[in-house]
């Protein structure tokens, strides 16, 4: 039996409201030996107050010793094993810009480029054109027609944009087309096993299209495309854990996979606030809320330990805002962490903190990842984050006679 077998069985309905807040790469590492990580330098007395009526620990990821990519790292949260659905990059973008995938449609991110005269790439983004200027030119690959297949070419931001391919026998294993290097040529889709063979051939012709069209063009005159992928099946939040699902998303990646486990992209927020504000007007609509914070992960990647405590601090000022409503449960945590000290995502595991009037909480009263580790969550694997999310609000019956 997997676990969403289990949770349908034990599903029970009832009127209580979970949020999740995911800070994007909380976790983080001390810079020097013996100090502190970012989480515990910053001040954070809102999810202190949190640490000393809730309980903690640390989520793994994937596996111990496996860094995630957002996508993996998202879909562990949600309770789906990421060994088992595995989402391109593709299809993430298409479904986070409001794209609905069918079954059997491939999508592509692409970014334009630009080419010297000898048809090598000089700029990988086009001098990260901006999008006011990229999104008319994208709108212009709609005229590229093959047939037996429907294209649709949406633009995305800046050298961003999303091809997808509907029709028959097309699957997504295909190689990426852009060589992540300059002054060389663009590859050839190539495909990786005989499935995907027309998608390649599709994808080569749509190129060859696309190089005429965009010849004239200063900046964007080719492009390259990457992270073909297929829209993955599976089950919906509602079918799995009986929950209407609220996703409160910034950037369209988080958006998508989202929308892929059933979540509805609710509010157009841009800032913090903006996504409190959305919480509110939205609170009596859902059972579920995820709302999604990037610039723990971002600042981390950069290096900048400063800005991710200060981050840090940002993310623990909304917490009143969420309290104010009354959740059963509140979970903080992240997809992954991401510490300045190595800026990239790592494999290290992430501090999670749980609050309800449930729950049995430990000594702790203050959150970090020191704390966490001798938390009464313990060590266990993120997609277990939701069994415990389901029985903290009472939604989970019996397991057995």
């Amino acid at each position: 039996m997997d676990m969403h077998t289990l949770t349908r069985d034990l599903m029970a309905k009832n009127q209580s409201k979970i949020v999740m807040l995911v800070g994007d790469g909380l976790g983080g590492l001390p810079m020097t030996p013996g100090g502190k990580t970012e989480l515990e330098t910053a001040s954070t007395p809102n999810l202190d107050a949190l640490a000393t009526k809730g309980v903690q620990g640390l989520s793994i990821p994937v596996k111990p010793g496996i860094a995630p990519g957002s996508g993996p790292g998202h879909l562990g949260l949600f309770g789906y094993d990421p060994l088992r659905y595995q989402i391109g990059r593709g299809a993430l973008e298409a479904t986070g810009i409001g794209f609905q995938m069918q079954p059997g449609d491939v999508a592509i991110r692409c970014n334009f480029c630009t080419l010297d005269a000898q048809g090598n790439i000089a700029d990988r983004r086009a001098g990260r054109i901006p999008t006011e200027e990229s999104a008319p030119i994208a709108i212009s690959l709609r005229a590229i027609k093959i047939p037996g297949i429907e294209i649709f070419v949406e633009p995305v931001k800046e050298h961003r944009f999303v091809v997808v391919f509907r029709g028959e026998g097309l699957s997504g294993d295909v190689k990426d087309t852009d060589p992540q290097a300059t002054g060389v040529p663009p590859l050839d889709p190539v495909a990786e096993n005989p499935a995907s063979q027309k998608t390649a051939e599709v994808a080569k012709e749509f190129l060859r299209q696309a190089r005429e069209l965009l010849k004239d063009q200063p900046k964007a005159n080719f492009h390259t495309m990457r992270g073909f992928a297929s829209r993955p099946d599976m089950p919906s939040y509602l079918e799995v854990y009986g929950l209407r699902a609220a996703a409160i998303a910034v950037y369209p990646m988080y958006k998508g996979l989202a929308s892929l486990v059933g979540m509805d992209i609710v509010g157009d927020a841009t800032t913090l606030d903006e996504q409190m504000q959305v919480l509110r007007d939205n609170w009596d609509k859902y059972d579920f809320f995820f709302i999604h914070f990037k610039y723990t992960d971002s600042t981390g990647e950069d290096g900048n330990f400063a800005e991710k405590v200060a981050r840090t601090e940002q993310l623990d000022a909304c917490i009143p805002a969420i309290n104010a409503l009354g959740p059963d449960v509140l979970i903080v945590t992240g997809d992954h962490s991401t510490p300045a000290y190595l800026k990239s995502h790592s494999w290290h595991p992430v501090p999670t903190l749980l609050v309800s009037d449930c729950c049995r909480p430990d000594p702790h009263t203050s959150f970090g990842e020191t704390t966490a580790i001798t938390g009464g969550l313990g060590q266990f694997e993120a997609q277990y984050l939701m069994l415990l999310a389901l029985s903290n609000a009472g939604r989970l019956g019996k397991f057995g006679a």
